[in-house]
């Protein structure tokens, strides 16, 4: 029977992702995906900037800038009565261009590395794919389908089955990692339950190719535009668009004719090509637990599901990735305990409700300004062009929250982890959904900022633990010798942070793979504190400590 680090059980960008990411720390992975190749459905169309600094770690940011809307190109969000109608209002939002002028020139850490982009699923797999095909560390079988495990202290013993044939395999694996989507069939075996809201609405999405940008752009490029009946998102800014709104009542999926909902939308016929139609159901849900033992876990849409508001599936699930693959690696590699693998459901389940709570308030004030609409606002004159912008205004005073919570895009912070060496500044780090408030306290992202040099300090550091030194700090002998000692991947740099005393201070700091802070302090030249360090961050600590 093969055996394998690690298996993976769902091909989509999480699982892709994280099979990428255990490469990265030279782990072997056997990825398995029951369709033929990647998706032919857009699913999403924004990939955050917390996701793209991930995706940058991975080498991939450029590859992936390269599929994604013109970097020129803005990602305004604008409320309409029809296509053909009426623009009410517009939120207007930086494209990738100016968000990275924006980010070198307040370099203050209030701000990520990496602007956010635009781009559809659609584009992103077969990047993630080729990266995948290119890796030796990753043995990936697109149509082959997980079907069930058998686990023992020792091993996970895993079921293939080759969708084309039907041809049974046995596979041992010491982790096994579902990231099989909704109906993942490993959490369903795990006998993991999903709490929260499920169907919360009813949806059809129709992705089709039009050249009609008469009408599609008639008020300039954005990237969604809103009404009651739906969002239309435009993915190229060029001629593929998406629209999800519902269908007509009392009518059954397999009979909604995707045309006419195009046609109800924007006001009139367009010339346009369906790609794709199909109906789907959105959820607010999240796994009540996010493993089952020490060597099976869940990420990605088989731990979490989302309405679109807010963009927080695939990046909530890209979160995952990043945060277990390094400590799947350092478990597989020998130096990390039981206690690391252990952390994940701690760290990230709280962040997977945080998503949820902010999606659902964002579908909430999507209700709320559609409730402003009503027939007036499709007539003619005076008193309807004065109704139309009172009505704006409104929308604009209800804000859209949805694409401005970089609070929750950013700022969350490991409060309750077991492997984080907390201090008060640990609890007292804002929770503030809206606003990014950056922090170096234990369990919170390093806060990135840029170098005279043009290099962010995100770029300095290793791909395992880092030891940065700040503000004139010198190097904790006793961090250094103690990895060397327990074979723990450790890079030392010297940061010149003097311009932004008041954020990072002076001390050291030790920084995860994942470029969140695990411990800070003025110094550490005692072995033995530097020994219960580390075994707190690689969860080494006996239970109870």
């Amino acid at each position: 029977m093969k055996k394998i680090p690690v298996l993976i059980a769902g091909g989509g960008p999480v699982g892709m992702t994280l099979a990428l990411a255990l490469a990265r720390y030279g782990v072997r992975s056997l990825l398995v995906e029951r369709n033929p190749g990647t998706t032919r459905h857009p699913k999403m169309d924004i990939t955050n900037a917390r996701s793209m600094e991930c995706f940058a770690q991975l080498g991939l940011a450029d590859a992936l800038r390269a599929v994604a809307v013109h970097p020129d190109h803005n990602f305004d969000v604008s409320w309409v009565t029809r296509m053909n109608g009426h623009e009410l209002h517009r939120f207007r939002y930086a494209s990738v261009t100016q968000w990275r002028e924006r980010i070198r020139e307040i370099n203050d850490g209030t701000l990520p590395c990496e602007a956010p982009m635009r781009v559809s699923q659609v584009e992103i797999e077969p990047v993630l794919q080729r990266a995948i095909l290119d890796e030796p560390l990753v043995d990936a079988r697109w149509g082959v389908a997980f079907e069930a495990y058998a686990a023992s202290d020792e091993q996970v013993v895993v079921t293939l089955r080759r969708e084309e044939d039907g041809t049974i395999e046995q596979v041992a694996c010491e982790f096994l990692v579902g990231c099989d989507g909704g109906g993942s069939r490993v959490r369903q075996q795990m006998g993991v339950a999903l709490d929260g809201q499920a169907a919360v609405m009813q949806r059809f999405m129709t992705h089709f190719r039009s050249d009609a940008r008469h009408l599609l752009q008639r008020w300039g490029v954005a990237w969604h535009y809103q009404s009651p009946r739906g969002t239309l998102i435009a993915q190229n800014d060029r001629d593929v668009w998406t629209l999800h709104t519902r269908w007509p009542e009392g009518v059954r999926p397999e009979n909604v004719d995707p045309r006419a909902l195009v046609r109800d939308f924007i006001g009139e016929d367009i010339d346009h090509e369906v790609l794709v139609s199909n109906a789907w159901t959105p959820h607010l849900l999240v796994a009540d637990r996010y493993s089952d033992g020490e060597r099976i876990f869940l990420a990605g849409d088989a731990a979490h599901q989302y309405i679109p508001t807010g963009g927080y599936g695939m990046n909530t699930g890209i979160g995952d990735a990043c945060d277990l693959g390094w400590k799947l690696a350092a478990r597989v590699r020998g130096f990390g305990g039981a206690g690391l693998t252990g952390s994940y459901e701690t760290e990230r389940r709280p962040v997977g409700l945080r998503n949820r709570e902010g999606s659902g308030r964002h579908n909430e004030m999507r209700k709320t300004i559609a409730g402003l609409y009503d027939d007036r606002l499709d007539g003619d004159g005076a008193q309807a062009d004065a109704h139309r912008l009172s009505i704006g205004e409104r929308i604009g005073e209800l804000g859209n929250a949805e694409n401005e919570s970089f609070g929750i895009e950013l700022g969350y912070v490991y409060r309750d982890s077991p492997i984080v060496c907390a201090d008060s500044g640990t609890r007292d780090a804002s929770d503030d959904p809206l606003h990014y408030v950056p922090s170096v306290a234990p369990g919170a992202r390093l806060p990135s900022v840029w170098f005279d040099n043009g290099t962010s300090n995100h770029a300095t550091l290793g791909p395992w633990f880092t030891l940065v030194c700040v503000g004139g700090a010198v190097p904790g002998n006793a961090l250094v010798s103690v990895a060397a000692r327990l074979g723990i991947p450790l890079a030392v740099v010297m940061h010149d942070t003097s311009r932004w005393h008041a954020l990072f201070g002076r001390g050291l700091l030790l920084v995860r793979p994942d470029r969140h802070v695990a411990w800070r302090g003025e110094q550490c030249d005692d072995e033995r504190q530097a020994e219960a360090i580390f075994a707190r961050v690689l969860g080494r600590l006996a239970k109870g400590n």
